[in-house]
């Protein structure tokens, strides 16, 4: 069994989390992004948003809100993706950059548009009243 390691940013505004849809995909996904040889949850995460949001996450905010396991999307069965999720400020105006296509603000209803683990996580966010 392979697992793939990611940090992902939930960043919830209005009872609704921001998305992203990236070039060629046909799901959304919580911003953020595969962890690199040797990096911290907040490096790995500081990186990612700056690379696909052209935002600066202000590290001193960030709070751990989990990790979710799951069946990776459009890999192999086996194949699992660990999402570890943060929350944090950030400086910047939110704009899609590199492989990122587009943003959303999804609710709840959405959920069945997402992938796997990002449908774990929004149970979760539904369940602890973040998301509508």
């Amino acid at each position: 069994m392979r697992e793939i390691d990611k940090v992902a940013w939930i960043r919830i505004e209005d009872g609704r989390v921001l998305s992203t849809r990236s070039r060629g995909k046909d799901v959304w996904y919580l911003p953020g992004g595969k962890r690199e040889a040797g990096e911290t949850d907040l490096a790995t995460l500081t990186r990612e948003i700056t690379e696909e949001l052209d935002v600066t996450i202000v590290p001193e905010s960030a709070a751990h809100v989990g990790t979710f396991t799951a069946q990776a999307h459009g890999q192999a069965a086996g194949t699992l993706v660990r999402m570890t999720c943060y929350s944090a400020d950030f400086r910047g105006a939110l704009r899609p950059a590199s492989e990122i296509e587009e943003l959303a603000w999804l609710g709840y209803a959405d959920r069945h548009l997402v992938s796997p683990v990002d449908q774990l996580i929004f149970d979760h966010l539904r369940a602890t009243d973040a998301l509508r």
